[in-house]
């Protein structure tokens, strides 16, 4: 298949490198060809070219021939990349939404029309969280009989001297000023920003950590495919717990803008491997939790999935200089890529895959050293 991968970055890099491994003719675009090549890599034969994501006809030219467009830009640019994969006549994927118009509707939703006449796949939130996450609440609903609320929870923390993303800069500042949305009692609404303090205990070695609700696509899409009452998303570690102290100063908001010391660039892998040689950048770790509650036979009943990647520690000994979570969004996207559903048209979300590609996408994911544990609990119904 011949993909077209759009935004050349720390994600998107890796996932250059792994769609080639599988075997897909693959090509690929960037804003600043020359910044792109330290993420590819010099020993790397694929062309970089420079495309300006913002302007329909530049994509349309550059990914020109391509089967399958993947949007690994910033989530602002989706409606942009949709329309050139339309004009393309391509499948599509991308891993976020912006929700700025419609907070509780991704914008990728208002084109489903166009990507059904034209018989193409738009597979959006195909990542780790979204994505993974919505997985997981899928494959909890299939075992049970009726179900009640999901909670995601999401650990980032980066050992560092000073600030440092481990992916798109854009993104991280977007999620960081916007309101947290939540579903509470079949409706939607907006919490508190940093709000919602809770203790959540992770597996070991990250244990029991503050969690604070956080701006995640999961809670708009599915209450949309699942009879939910309960719907709501919390981040913790040292990276979320400095945003917040930087929002009670006033210091993060979005008429200040996008900090360049607070939200960095995200380092190329050379400039990773400097940060850590020099003592700067010590660890990063990344981990996801999903707890389903609902019934089965009458009884109240919690699964629970853990998901724990690599922390950059056990990357760099395998002598790879990416971050978890852009190592784990790369491996993610390439598995959906490798297991996209023939046949499926327009608009869809991870969580209303068929069965058989779900169950096919997890199998792949512990393939990949990608640590995935499932516990469930049942409680007595009281006489």
């Amino acid at each position: 298949m011949k993909v077209f991968v759009l935004g050349v970055g720390a994600t998107g890099s890796l996932v250059v490198k792994l769609l080639k491994r599988q075997g897909h003719y693959v090509s690929c675009g960037d804003r600043d060809p020359i910044r792109a090549r330290e993420f590819l890599g010099g020993n790397s034969d694929i062309v970089i070219q420079r495309v300006n994501a913002r302007n329909l006809r530049s994509v349309v030219k550059a990914a020109q021939g391509c089967h399958l467009l993947i949007n690994a830009c910033p989530a602002v640019l989706n409606k942009v990349v949709m329309r050139a994969a339309l004009r393309l006549r391509a499948h599509y994927l991308d891993t976020a939404s912006h929700l700025r118009t419609h907070p509780f509707r991704p914008e990728q939703f208002f084109f489903d029309r166009q990507f059904r006449e034209k018989g193409r796949l738009a597979l959006i939130h195909a990542g780790v969280a979204p994505g993974l996450t919505n997985l997981f609440v899928a494959q909890a609903a299939a075992e049970l009989d009726r179900l009640d609320k999901a909670e995601v929870r999401l650990f980032e923390e980066t050992a560092s001297q000073n600030p440092v993303s481990q992916w798109s800069a854009e993104t991280s500042f977007e999620e960081a000023v916007s309101r947290p949305g939540v579903y509470r009692d079949g409706r939607f609404g907006f919490g508190a920003r940093f709000g919602e303090r809770e203790r959540f205990r992770f597996p070991p070695p990250i244990g029991l950590v503050g969690v604070v609700l956080a701006a995640q696509d999961e809670v708009t899409t599915l209450p949309r495919v699942f009879h939910l009452q309960n719907v709501d998303a919390k981040i913790g570690g040292a990276d979320i717990d400095q945003l917040r102290r930087w929002y009670r100063q006033g210091k993060l908001t979005r008429s200040r803008g996008l900090s360049p010391v607070r939200f960095p660039a995200t380092a190329s892998p050379h400039t990773m491997i400097r940060m850590v040689q020099g003592g700067i950048l010590h660890n990063a770790r990344f981990a996801v939790a999903v707890l389903v509650y609902g019934y089965k036979r009458v009884r109240p009943c919690l699964i629970r999935w853990d998901a724990r990647f690599p922390s950059l520690f056990a990357l760099r000994r395998r002598k790879l200089a990416y971050s978890p979570i852009a190592w784990s969004t790369a491996h993610l996207v390439t598995m959906f890529v490798k297991h996209m559903p023939r046949g499926l048209v327009g608009v869809q979300v991870p969580e209303a895959l068929p069965a058989r590609t779900r169950r096919a996408i997890l199998h792949d994911t512990s393939s990949y050293g990608i640590r995935i544990s499932r516990t469930v609990t049942n409680w007595k119904v009281p006489e």
